[in-house]
C-alpha cells in the first residue's frame, strides 16, 4: 500500500495534480464555513437541530454541512448537477442540441456553457427559495435589501463551486463535481462514527457489518464487466498489410458509474425546494418526500434505474461502435458487421445494465429501510446511507482508476490490481 503511495508521489505530474485538488478542496471548506452576510448562523443551525427527519437535512449532506450554516456555499454543486441534468434530457427532444452534441469539442463547448446560465437560474432560485423559507421561520432576520444580498451571494457561491469543480477536472484528479459532492459527504462521516461508538449495542454489532458488505456490492458492481470477443482481419494500409488479432470490447454492469445515484437525488431535492414557494404543499412535500419514507425510497429506486440506462445510452452508442469496428476492419465472431452488430450490442448491453441498474436501488434503498427500522441513530443514518455510501465508493473508485492510468503510463505498479 505504501509502496504505490510513494510511486505515485514520485511522479510530478501526478504530485501537481493531487495537490492542487487538496487546495481546491481545502477553499471549499473554508468557505463552507464562511456565513452569508446577514446571516446569524447560530440560529440557523439551531433550527437545523430540531429538524433532522426532514429532506433538508439529505440537502444538508449534499452541502457538506455548508446549509446548516447557511454559508457561502449553502447551496453547494446540486444546482450544476440539476442543470446537466435537464440539459441531457432536453438533447432527446430538442434537435438543435442533439446536433451539438454530434460536433465534438464545439458542440461540447456551447452545450456546457448553457449548463453554466441554467445553474445560475436555479441557484438564484434555489436560494431565493432558503431564504423566504428562513426568514418565515424566524431564524433569519433580513429586510428587503439583505435578503437580495443573501441571494446574490449563495449564486455567486455556486458560481465559484462550479467554476473550482472544472479546474479539478482540468488540473486535478477525477471529475471535479464528483469530487466537491465526495468531500461534502465525509464531512459527516466522523459525526456517523461517533454517533456508532455511542449507541446501542446492535448498532455497534450490525453497523459495521452493513457498512463493509454495502462497500463491498458496490466495489463488486463497480468493477464488474462483460468482455466480449472482437475480431480484426488482415488488410492493407497503404503498402503495408497489417497483421490481425484478437481483443475483447469491455462492457461495465454499471457503465453510468454514480451519475444516476446523483441525478436521483437532485431531482428528489427539486420538490421539497419548490414547497418553500408554495407553503400550501410544504406539508405534503415534508410527509412524504422523507428520506426513509416508502414513497421517497421507490422514486428513488426508479429514478436509479431509468437513469441508468439514460446515462448508460449517451455513454455508448452501438451504432457508433459498430460502424468503428466495421471502418477498422474489426467484427465480433459469429456476429455480421454492421446494423447485426449493432443490434447484438444493444441487446448484450440492455441485459447487462439491468441486473447492474436493479443492484444499484437495491444498494441505495435497503440500508434506509434497515436504518429507519433497526434503531440506528440519525446520525448514524446520514454517513450509512445507500446513496452517500453510493457515491463516495464510487467516486473513489474512478479517482483510483484515473490514478492508476496515471502510473501505468509511466510504468509504475498501480494499486489497482
Amino acid at each position: 500500500m505504501f509502496s504505490w503511495l510513494a510511486n505515485a508521489w514520485r511522479v510530478p505530474e501526478l504530485r501537481r495534480r493531487v495537490l492542487f485538488t487538496a487546495f481546491i478542496l481545502a477553499v471549499y471548506r473554508l468557505g463552507s464555513w464562511i456565513p452569508a452576510p446577514g446571516v446569524d448562523s447560530e440560529q440557523i443551525e439551531s433550527y437545523f437541530d430540531g429538524r433532522g427527519d426532514q429532506i433538508l437535512g439529505l440537502l444538508n449532506l449534499f452541502s457538506g454541512g455548508a446549509l446548516s450554516q447557511f454559508s457561502l456555499f449553502a447551496l453547494g454543486i446540486m444546482p450544476y448537477v440539476t442543470a446537466s441534468i435537464i440539459l441531457q434530457l432536453m438533447t432527446v427532444v430538442i434537435p438543435r442540441l442533439a446536433e451539438l452534441q454530434k460536433e465534438g469539442e464545439a458542440g461540447y463547448a456551447k452545450i456546457t456553457q448553457y449548463t453554466r446560465y441554467l445553474t445560475i437560474v436555479l441557484g438564484g432560485a434555489q436560494a431565493t427559495g432558503y431564504a423566504f423559507l428562513f426568514r418565515s421561520q424566524g431564524v433569519l432576520q433580513a429586510g428587503s435589501g439583505e435578503l437580495v444580498l443573501i441571494i446574490v451571494s449563495l449564486t455567486a457561491g455556486t458560481a465559484l463551486l462550479m467554476w473550482m469543480g472544472e479546474l479539478i477536472t482540468k488540473r486535478g484528479v477525477g471529475n471535479g463535481i464528483s469530487i466537491l459532492i465526495f468531500a461534502s459527504i465525509l464531512v459527516g462521516a466522523p459525526i456517523g462514527i461517533a454517533a456508532w461508538w455511542t449507541g446501542g449495542p446492535m448498532e455497534k454489532l450490525f453497523y459495521p457489518l452493513i457498512a463493509l458488505a454495502i462497500v463491498a456490492a458496490v466495489v463488486f458492481v463497480q468493477e464488474g464487466q462483460r468482455r466480449i470477443p472482437i475480431q480484426y482481419a488482415k488488410r492493407m494500409v497503404g503498402r503495408r498489410m497489417t497483421a490481425g488479432g484478437s481483443t475483447y470490447l469491455p462492457l461495465r454492469v454499471n457503465m453510468a458509474g454514480v451519475i444516476p445515484i446523483i441525478f436521483a437525488a437532485a431531482i428528489l431535492a427539486f420538490p421539497p425546494t419548490m414547497a418553500q414557494y408554495f407553503p400550501a404543499t410544504r406539508e405534503f412535500v415534508n410527509e412524504y418526500f422523507q428520506p426513509g419514507d416508502w414513497i421517497y425510497l421507490l422514486i428513488e429506486g426508479f429514478m436509479i434505474v431509468l437513469f441508468t440506462y439514460f446515462y448508460t445510452a449517451v455513454q455508448f452508442n452501438p451504432v457508433d461502435q459498430a460502424d468503428n469496428l466495421r471502418r477498422h476492419g474489426g467484427y465480433i465472431p459469429g456476429i455480421r458487421p454492421g446494423p447485426p452488430t449493432a443490434q447484438y450490442l444493444d441487446r448484450v448491453l440492455s441485459r447487462l445494465t439491468l441486473p447492474g441498474s436493479l443492484f444499484l436501488a437495491t444498494v441505495a434503498v435497503l440500508p434506509s429501510l434497515f436504518i429507519a427500522y433497526g434503531g440506528f441513530s440519525q446520525a448514524s443514518a446520514g454517513a450509512l446511507g445507500g446513496t452517500s455510501v453510493l457515491i463516495a465508493v464510487g467516486v473513489a473508485l474512478d479517482t483510483m482508476r484515473q490514478m492508476e492510468s496515471q502510473m501505468m503510463m509511466r510504468s509504475y505498479e498501480g494499486f489497482l490490481k
